[in-house]
């Protein structure tokens, strides 16, 4: 029986449950890795169920509370993977000392990165002109996920994927969105208490977090981090066409740069 590489905590992003991640998990296992999958709180709700009402007014403080109690339960120091929220997540998370490496696939960007851009602001509107937005759940609309992240699916699996969306916070999204007005500062971070290695990987055709904000967040670590841009791919990274080759080279990336195998503090 081969060693274990290492434990991988992976972050799942808005609107999707960790079985985002069953593709990732197989091959990491594969590797000889041991891959857990946590649930953000209130995303294990059937989709065609109507939504908490509390789940509008949960924080990504909240969320980092949840993940950081996780993480110190366990016996090592995880590496820790996250996508788009869960990108996030895992930032606050890594300057709070609780990994060793950091992958990043198309993160949201944190406080000090500027993730405006028309593309997200266009895939975002609709839930923005609901008044009230900030303390509701809320779950975007076939069209807008189909502009924003499931355009590089086949027409019929762009279906399929957002029969499985739920509701997100909608306090957490305006804490992305519009940092500026969050007296919390529930989206900062802070880059000089993350001093291992962070990958960042971005998609060429991504709408909701665009290669430029993923190069951002990647400058943001400086020297610390590699950024890594996959042409043809957009926000659904995980699963769509292609998304071997960038599960492939993450596997790569975290084999060069070593497990570490660190008590949890």
């Amino acid at each position: 029986m081969s060693q274990q590489r290492g434990t991988i905590v992976m972050i799942h992003g808005m609107w999707v449950g960790s079985d985002c991640w069953k593709r990732y998990k197989h091959l990491f296992e594969e590797r000889d890795y041991e891959c857990l999958t946590p649930t953000l709180r209130y995303h294990d709700i059937d989709p065609s169920s109507e939504p908490p009402e509390d789940l509008g007014t949960y924080s990504l403080l909240e969320y980092a509370h949840d993940l950081e109690k996780y993480v110190r339960s366990l016996d090592t120091r995880p590496i820790l993977v996250g996508h788009s929220m869960g990108g996030l997540l895992a930032q606050i998370l890594a300057a709070r000392g609780l990994s060793d490496q950091v992958v990043l696939l198309a993160p949201a960007p944190p406080s000090s990165v500027n993730g405006a851009r028309w593309s997200v602001i266009r895939s975002l509107i609709g839930i923005f002109a609901r008044w009230g937005f900030w303390k509701r759940p809320n779950r975007i609309s076939f069209k807008k996920a189909e502009y924003a992240f499931l355009h590089n699916l086949p027409a019929e699996e762009r279906k399929e994927a957002y029969a499985t969306l739920v509701y997100e916070s909608g306090r957490a999204l305006a804490e992305i969105s519009a940092p500026f007005l969050d007296r919390q500062h529930a989206s900062q971070v802070d880059e000089s208490k993350v001093s291992y290695p962070v990958l960042v990987v971005g998609g060429s055709l991504d709408r909701i977090t665009p290669a430029s904000v993923a190069r951002s967040v990647a400058k943001k670590y400086g020297a610390v981090s590699t950024y890594k841009e996959f042409e043809g791919h957009s926000h659904w990274i995980l699963a769509e066409d292609g998304w071997e080759d960038v599960a492939d080279y993450v596997a790569e990336w975290l084999e060069a740069t070593g497990p570490s195998g660190a008590q949890t503090p």
